[in-house]
């Protein structure tokens, strides 16, 4: 890879990062790679994510794709609003539904109502995107997903029955993202 190719730059959902998650994977094994850090103090507020990634940002030089999975997905949304750098594509995957009550041991929509979560971006992104949702997410169904996709102005792709595409569903790597990366990268 030379200078010129992409840094990847993982935006982890609100659980952060899990050892055996496809993120956590993917960032073992690219060459040029950053992953946001999990958050010591406010782990819910959306500011507080908002200026991690845009810290994380600030510490790469050249192109960067990013590759959010879900909260981690509307982190982006929140930061594309007002971007301070180009960004040359970004990989979407299994965003949650915030609007719909989330299942339990998630926060409940008051929570994220309280911590700056509402509302949900739905403006074109300002970079090319790819949404992969999956056809039996218990954080969003496929069609609340496919909108997003559509008001974001993202190529939508249905990943097929992944669930939330994380270690509880049975999902650790995931190779797939590395073709989107790849299209993302051309």
């Amino acid at each position: 890879m030379n200078d010129q190719n992409p840094t990847v730059v993982i935006v982890p959902g609100l659980r952060d990062h899990v050892a055996e998650h496809w993120q956590t994977l993917l960032a073992a094994r690219l060459p040029k790679v950053r992953t946001v850090p999990p958050l010591e103090k406010d782990k819910l507020s959306l500011a507080a994510r908002v200026e991690a990634l845009e810290e994380t940002l600030a510490g790469v030089d050249g192109p960067v794709i990013l590759v959010a999975h879900s909260g981690g997905v509307l982190i982006v949304a929140h930061w594309a609003k007002s971007p301070r750098r180009p960004i040359q594509g970004a990989l979407l995957a299994t965003p949650p539904d915030f609007d719909t009550p989330l299942p339990d041991g998630y926060p409940s929509q008051e929570a994220l109502r309280d911590n700056g979560w509402f509302p949900v971006p739905r403006v074109p992104l300002p970079f090319p995107s790819i949404v992969a949702a999956s056809t039996n997410d218990p954080l969003g169904s496929i069609d609340r997903v496919e909108a997003l996709a559509r008001d974001w102005g993202s190529r939508f792709v249905n990943i097929g029955a992944v669930g939330h595409l994380n270690p509880a569903s049975g999902f650790g790597d995931w190779p797939q993202a590395d073709d989107f990366i790849a299209a993302l990268c051309r």
